[in-house]
Order: structure tokens, then C-alpha cells, then sequence
């Protein structure tokens, strides 16, 4: 059954041609696995430091055709995960990073504009909202702890503010933050694939990998070919759960979009036109945003649970799903409620326990590094996670191959089935709970114990 794709990538492939798969036998000094975002910056990081390295990525589909090219477009730092890191880090640490996060927006940005990158990049901010009384003030630890630092990350809007600039009263309350932006993310990765090439990075698209060596050099075998090289890099995001070293780190979830048809006009009338993206403060997140040409992406997080590495085609499309997402479109903005839905599709997130990435070097060999678990932020972080595993994959000592994130302690999951069988009792949990919130109501108190066992998520609320 053909693959369902994202309206993302249906705008944007049809541009390019698809690279050759790998067939027979190869050599390169550096093997990337997966070219998505993580890949990509890794591969144009190494060729910025040593443009003589061969450098080839390996992907079992097309470039993007994982969640870098089904994601919202938000490209968010860490500031909602401030406190997390502080805690994990020490302040410094953590602030260093941080500030990395937000510079990696203003590059992003830079990038696009010096490759004309047409990725619809705009930096108008995020805003973080309250849409039920029990959300009000979520992120006070974040931005006092911003403020703290005498920072103005954040910027405390009143309540008619957030209501305009979201064109629905059904948000309460909000804080703004300045640097955030939005892109066209399939326009973004499928860019950044064409700047890869003209730099000398080879692409094999449609070349699934079977298997690859741990010894060195790395022997990576595919279904058509063979790939040895003398470093690898593990960019398979969500995939990377099949590993043995990485199959408790994460836990993959989905995340599922509707998109409305065009309607400029009717954003317009709700003065909905600032350009910011949004997300509500729900443990289960739902995200949305406007695109250029006037339609709105309304995402929600954690509906689908998969089981092991068995990620299947609920992954690409569930039409359930997507009526449960759309319903909270709904709510949230009656006044759109004859407005169309055009398209909607789903994709994997590599969540971890605590909502940050994990970045190393696999089962501590030198020569094979990985990034995994971006947790549904990994379009700015992927940026700074390219640097540390350009680093990393060089061999060379350095700001980002020693910094905090790196081969850091880590929460695991249970194995399977109690992973999912547990995962599917908590997700239930959640909905009831966040349910009865929505309409401010008290939730029954089982659920709310069994939420609370729940892997942290996109934000540290308080």
C-alpha cells in the first residue's frame, strides 16, 4: 500500500528527483543513517569542517519522508525545557544550551536565506497558552527562571492579548516567546538535501538498512548493497527503537495534523494573522499554526502508541485519529466550524522519559554515534544536535562533543509488552483526565495518579 504523505511533502516532492538507491558495494569514511533533519545537519556540519570527508546517507525512504517532513514547523528552543535542564545540567550548562537553541533559530533563518531556501521561514514567536482553568500559568517555573537570569525570553501578555493574537477566545491566558519561528518543514529538509549534494554528500534514498556491524570499520548492509565505512552516525529518529542499545530509550508515539483548505480571508476576520504558532498547555499537546498560503496545521501528540519497533502504517495515516483532532480544532474555534478539512496524516515521535534528547556514542564505541529522542521539538534542537554529533563523529574534543547532553544518564522505559500494555493504561488516563479539564470539571483521581506516570513532555509545567 502506497504511503500516505503529509500535505508537506505533497507540495515539495514533486520538485526534485528521488536519488538512486544504494546497489553493490560502496565505501565512505562517514555513514549517516537516516536523512531527516539530524542527518542532514550532521552531514552539512562534518562537510563545514572537513570538506574532504565522504560523507553518505543512507535512507529508507526520501529525504524527509520521516517526521522532518510531517512535523507542525515549529522551530522552538529549549526554553521550555529549562528547568529539566538545570536539574539535569547545573544552571550554566543548561543555559549554554539554551542560548545555543535560540541562536540556532537565527540560523536556521540565515541558512535559508543564504542557499534561497524558499521554507517559508517567519519568526514571530510562540505562544503558550491556558485553554481551561486548570492550565492557567503553566509555565510560571519557565518564565521565572528566564527572568530570573534577567532575561526577557518571555514576554506575559493579558488575557485579550492572547485571545487576539489567537483569534479564539477559548485562550485564557498566554506568555509569548520572542524567538520562536515557523517554517514549511518539508520545504526546509528537501533544501537542505539539495545543499547536501552540492556540497559532495552522497544521498541514497529508498535504501532501507538491514543491519550494520558494531566492529570497526562499520559494515552497514542493505537490502541491494553493501556501505563499509570507518564511523557511523544513528539518525533514525523514532526507527532507532529496533536497536538493542537504544530499544528502552524511547517510546514511539504519534503525532497527528489536519490541515484546513485555504481560508485567508476568515483568518483575516478573526485576526488571526500575527504568524505565531501556538500550542495549549495539555499533557497531551495540541499544536497549531497558519501557513502562507492561509490554511491552518492543528496538530495533537500522543493519540497512537506503537508497540516495540513496530511501526506500521497507523503511523502514516489514521483517519480516527484524525476526527479526534479535528474535534478539538472545533472547540477551539467555533466560529471556523463550516471551514473544511483538506488533508490529514500522522507521524512517529521518539519521545524519552524526560522530554530532552540523547546524544552518545552507541554502547560506548568511539566510532558509532547516535541522536535520538527529540521528543516533538527536534526542528531547531536537530540543528545543535548536528553540531554535537559532527563533533563526535570527527573524533575531535570541543564545545559540543563535551558538552552536558552527551552520553548522559537516562531514564528507560519497561520492555515490551509491559512498555505498551502500561503506555496504553496511561494514555487513557490522560485523556479522561484532560478531558474533564477542558470542561472544568474535576477528573476522576485514579486517572490523575496514573497521569502522573507519564514521560515528561514538551514543556515543564508547573
Amino acid at each position: 500500500m502506497p504511503l500516505h504523505r503529509s500535505l508537506w511533502l505533497q507540495e515539495t516532492l514533486p520538485d526534485q528527483p528521488v536519488c538512486d538507491p544504494l546497489v553493490g558495494d560502496a565505501r565512505a569514511d562517514i555513514a549517516i543513517i537516516g536523512g531527516g533533519y539530524v542527518g542532514l545537519w550532521t552531514a552539512l556540519r562534518i562537510k563545514e569542517l572537513e570538506p574532504s570527508c565522504d560523507v553518505a546517507i543512507l535512507e529508507r525512504d526520501v529525504c524527509g519522508g520521516g517526521a522532518s517532513g510531517r512535523n507542525g514547523g515549529f522551530v522552538l528552543t529549549w526554553w521550555p525545557k529549562f528547568p529539566s535542564m538545570v536539574k539535569a545540567f547545573g544552571r550554566d550548562e543548561a543555559l549554554r544550551l539554551t542560548k545555543a537553541s535560540e541562536s540556532a533559530i537565527d540560523e536556521i533563518g540565515a541558512f535559508c536565506d543564504a542557499n534561497s531556501i524558499d521554507a517559508e521561514f517567519v519568526q514571530h514567536g510562540w505562544l503558550w497558552t491556558a485553554t481551561s482553568r486548570v492550565q492557567m500559568a503553566s509555565w510560571e517555573a519557565v518564565v521565572r527562571a528566564s527572568e530570573q537570569l534577567g532575561l526577557d525570553t518571555f514576554a506575559r501578555l493579558q488575557p485579550a492579548e492572547v485571545a487576539r493574537r489567537s483569534g479564539s477566545p477559548m485562550h485564557r491566558a498566554g506568555v509569548l516567546e520572542r524567538k520562536a519561528a515557523t517554517v514549511h518543514p518539508a520545504a526546509l529538509v528537501r533544501g537542505m538535501r539539495e545543499v547536501a549534494l552540492q556540497r559532495g554528500v552522497r544521498i541514497y534514498e529508498n535504501t532501507h538498512v538491514d543491519t550494520f556491524s558494531r566492529e570497526h570499520p562499520v559494515v552497514v548492509k542493505t537490502a541491494r548493497g553493501k556501505l563499509v565505512a570507518d564511523r557511523a552516525v544513528v539518525a533514525m529518529n523514532a526507527w532507532s527503537v529496533g536497536l538493542p542499545e537504544l530499544s528502552r530509550s524511547i517510546a514511539v508515539i504519534s503525532s497527528d495534523i489536519v490541515a484546513t483548505a485555504p481560508i485567508p480571508e476568515r483568518l483575516a476576520a478573526i485576526g488571526w494573522t500575527g504568524g505565531e504558532c501556538i500550542t495549549d498547555s495539555q499533557m497531551m499537546v495540541c499544536y497549531y499554526r497558519t501557513t502562507r498560503s492561509g490554511r491552518i496545521a492543528f496538530g495533537k501528540g500522543g493519540w497512537g502508541i506503537a508497540y516495540g519497533d513496530r511501526i506500521g502504517p497507523n503511523i502514516d495515516r489514521n483517519q480516527r485519529r484524525a476526527r479526534l483532532v479535528e474535534a478539538d480544532f472545533r472547540r477551539y474555534y467555533p466560529l471556523l466550524s463550516d471551514v473544511p478539512i483538506a488533508d490529514d496524516w500522522c507521524g512517529p515521535i521518539d519521545r524519552t522519559m524526560d522530554g530532552l534528547p540523547l546524544l552518545g556514542r552507541l554502547g560506548g564505541r568511539n566510532h558509532i554515534v547516535y541522536g535520538i529522542g527529540w521528543s516533538g521539538n527536534g526542528v531547531g534542537p536537530s540543528f545543535v544536535g548536528g553540531r554535537i554529533l559532527g563533533s563526535l563523529a570527527l573524533g575531535r574534543k570541543d564545545e559540543w562533543s563535551e558538552c552536558a547532553l552527551v552520553d548522559r544518564r537516562q531514564r528507560y522505559f519497561p520492555p515490551e509488552p509491559i512498555r505498551f500494555v502500561g503506555g496504553q493504561l496511561v494514555r487513557s488516563a490522560v485523556i479522561t483526565k484532560e478531558r474533564a479539564e477542558s470542561a472544568d470539571r474535576r477528573p476522576p483521581w485514579l486517572a490523575v495518579q496514573l497521569a502522573k506516570l507519564a514521560p515528561s513532555g514538551l514543556e515543564d509545567k508547573e
